[in-house]
């Protein structure tokens, strides 16, 4: 279920990078985002590998070559990609459509994908090697671009009806925290046989739940188990989903700014940890169905009203599902890629906080989603445990979660 890799040592040559600049001429303007993009806590990269096999009929192309002519062309018609990020007045964040070019490197290393182990999962080795982090080119500001909004959501009133709860004002020395010391970094994949697993402890009226809601609340449910933190305690998890799907009339063909939702659940641990999964399940589940048109027009205005508050970073764990953003369907020319998304799989501060479902095929071509974790090493073991515990496929399992079900249910009647 999950993988680990060993040291890998090669060679790398790396030459000067370069700006692709847009193949003609293009419109030079002045572009503001929309006040959910302009989110304080949006302003970050996330590094983004994509792995091919060597196909027969592209051994005379030069990949980067290949890539290099394919950005010159695409940046003709996705202009603002080859600008840079500005602020005006109150911070207010706009695209400067300079057409100044993306940054690109041609990089060659000695190492097969052989080497990075049977089945390539997170994490990959020597990442930090393969990622060359260019001087001045990791912040926001008047740095290369790699994905640019455009205007749909801005602030409408002076108050909002929603309480936002995924932006509370909690400080960072409040309650248990988790400790950045000794962390341990996992893939666990999850294909039918493991989803179905978890099914069996979702009750009748939950079985219309998805591979994402049974996914998020086992997760989250085993991770809190392993963290111990003090039972009172609040613990949040954000579902991080796409709300295209929310609005009438739909949002323009073509538009791709932010339309990310930040749906939010808490429970406290105790409830987490001692009730079934049922507990967490719903949660989600009622954490998703709240994120309507109002609910995304509203975080537009608590931006503007509360000057762009910050995601709450205390006990909270954000889930990101890939599975449906296509990045595995990018041909450049040598197919589909075998492995395409976050180079490590997780992100946030302190490390681990967020992680990612990435679509995946096994090593037998079963395909499913791959969650890299982070946890302490401590907390990682007892993590495995407790999911090993519910993959378990026996009846005695069932019988003991349906017990456990029934006797909650007697006692609300009560």
């Amino acid at each position: 279920m999950a993988q680990s890799h060993t040291t890998l040592t090669f060679k790398l040559r790396r030459l000067a990078p370069e700006l692709i600049v847009p193949a003609k001429p293009t419109p030079r303007e002045l572009k503001p985002l929309s006040d959910n993009d302009d989110q304080g806590s949006l302003r970050f990269h996330i590094p983004l590998v994509h792995l091919y096999h060597e196909n027969p009929k592209m051994r005379t192309k030069n990949p980067a070559s290949v890539i290099r002519e394919a950005l010159a062309k695409v940046l003709v018609f996705y202009y603002p990609l080859a600008g840079r990020l500005k602020e005006g007045p109150t911070r207010k964040l706009m695209v400067d459509c300079t057409g100044e070019g993306v940054l690109f490197i041609e990089a060659e290393a000695d190492v097969t994908l052989k080497q990075f182990g049977e089945g390539v999962q997170l994490p990959f080795p020597c990442m930090k090697e393969l990622l060359y982090d260019v001087p001045g080119s990791s912040g926001i500001l008047d740095a290369p671009l790699l994905l640019i909004q455009r205007v749909a959501f801005c602030k409408r009133s002076t108050t909002c009806e929603y309480n936002h709860r995924v932006y509370d004002e909690v400080a960072d020395n409040e309650g248990t925290a988790i400790s950045s010391d000794d962390m341990t970094q996992r893939s666990f994949f999850f294909g039918p046989a493991e989803v179905t697993a978890l099914r069996r402890f979702a009750p009748m009226h939950l079985q219309h739940c998805t591979t994402f809601d049974v996914l998020t609340a086992s997760i989250w449910r085993c991770r809190t188990i392993a963290l111990q933190p003090n039972p009172k305690e609040d613990m949040r998890i954000i579902c991080v989903m796409d709300a295209r799907s929310k609005f009438n009339p739909p949002i323009p063909l073509g538009y791709y700014g932010n339309v990310l939702a930040f749906a939010t659940a808490i429970s406290t641990a105790q409830d987490l940890c001692n009730k079934p999964l049922s507990h967490a399940l719903e949660l989600v589940m009622k954490a998703k169905s709240n994120v309507t048109e109002e609910y995304m027009r509203s975080i537009a205005d608590l931006m503007v009203i509360k000057r762009r508050p910050r995601l709450t970073k205390v006990r909270s764990y954000s889930i990101s599902n890939l599975t449906h953003a296509g990045f595995e369907d990018i041909d450049f020319g040598w197919g589909k890629a075998i492995y395409a998304g976050p180079s490590e799989g997780i992100a946030g501060d302190p490390p681990g906080r967020t992680s990612f479902y990435i679509p995946f095929y096994n090593t037998v071509g079963e395909g499913g989603v791959l969650v890299p974790i982070c946890l302490p090493s401590v907390a990682m073991n007892k993590f495995v445990n407790e999911l090993n515990n519910m993959l378990q496929d026996n009846d005695v399992a069932y019988n003991n979660q349906a017990l456990q079900e029934h006797k909650l249910r007697t006692l609300s009647k009560i």
